[in-house]
């Protein structure tokens, strides 16, 4: 989604997402086709979509088909290959090591361009482009609050996995750092917090929760790749926690690795639920961090032209929420 505002002259485009309070904000005014959502390794939910999309690619006549890191590109692409579509995979910026499963299925489709953000396990397949995260550098605050007056705690909105030990870490350290009159946003997705002194939401729209993060103090949030990029344009330095598979939180460790790569570059806190502290919390209100639209304009614009060179298509995919796909554009 963020690289379609590089993509205009691409033409028209259509998407293809799952339902919900978010995907519709995000995607308001688009032509949007919504699919049954597809849990992470969810093989009956990826056949069952791969029906839909053979139907809305077949009938929208698509050029190009282009999907990221999320379990619905295996229909999609697949659909728009048997349908000889040209067809784009670009990998999450979340998978700095290395493909997703996903990634590793698509690679297998024949046909399919394969794109990477990380050009250290870039190779003949996997082509090498550039990161969301490229256009953002931190600073320190000239004058940083103690206390933060509004925060934002979103751990995403997974329908499939909860992280109940997030939620337990910050009612035991959040308050050290609240003001008086502080307001908290909790967004906790499917994570049961019913027995807990909090006012939760599972899901709060894209709208809504750009105001939050863009008046807020701090974020603390999981280390998803859309959680964190809606601080970093708030010019917020987020503090990132990781799910961990083995406390079966997430189907795998990705989010450590996106989370490290992040606090590689200064631009995020990162730090374990079990690990948290004051410390970490007054470190992310210490640190701003300053978008370098041009630079990342540019960038964006010329792995748009690789994916788009020398064709005639319809449009985009990119880095949406955290799980879209685009139509030829679809995501």
């Amino acid at each position: 989604m963020r690289l379609r505002h590089h993509m205009a002259s691409l033409g028209a485009v259509e998407w293809a997402t799952f339902d919900d309070p978010q995907s519709r904000s995000l995607l308001a005014g688009e032509t949007v086709h919504h699919v049954r959502y597809i849990a992470p390794r969810d093989l009956a939910a990826t056949l069952s979509v791969g029906r839909d999309a053979l139907r809305i690619v077949r009938r929208g006549r698509f050029d190009l088909v282009v999907s990221t890191g999320s379990a619905i590109a295996v229909p999609f692409l697949g659909a728009a290959r048997a349908l000889g579509r040209t067809s784009h995979y670009v990998e999450s910026a979340a998978r700095s090591q290395g493909p997703s499963v996903t990634g590793r299925i698509v690679s297998r489709i024949p046909g399919v361009r394969l794109h990477t953000q990380y050009s250290g396990w870039s190779g003949r397949r996997w082509q090498p482009g550039v990161s969301l995260f490229d256009a953002y550098v931190a600073e320190d605050v000239s004058e940083p609050r103690s206390r933060a007056r509004r925060v934002v705690v979103t751990l995403g909105t997974m329908r499939t996995y909860e992280f109940r030990s997030a939620v337990d870490a910050l009612l035991a350290t959040l308050p050290e750092v609240l003001a008086p009159d502080a307001e908290v946003l909790w967004q906790v997705g499917c994570t049961d917090v019913s027995d807990l002194p909090i006012v939760a939401r599972s899901s709060v729209p894209a709208d809504e929760m750009r105001q939050a993060v863009e008046t807020a103090d701090l974020v603390i949030a999981h280390a998803g790749v859309g959680s964190a990029l809606s601080a970093l344009d708030a010019g917020l330095c987020p503090v990132l926690l990781p799910r961990r598979a083995a406390r079966g939180e997430h189907v795998d460790d990705h989010q450590l690795y996106i989370a490290q790569a992040l606090a590689d570059r200064s631009i995020a806190v990162s730090c374990g639920s079990e690990e948290l502290t004051v410390e970490h919390l007054s470190r992310a209100m210490r640190t701003a961090v300053r978008s370098r639209p041009q630079a990342g304009r540019e960038r964006a614009s010329t792995r748009a032209g690789r994916v788009a060179e020398g064709e005639d298509v319809v449009g985009p995919a990119g880095e949406a929420c955290d799980e879209n796909m685009g139509l030829g554009g679809v995501e």
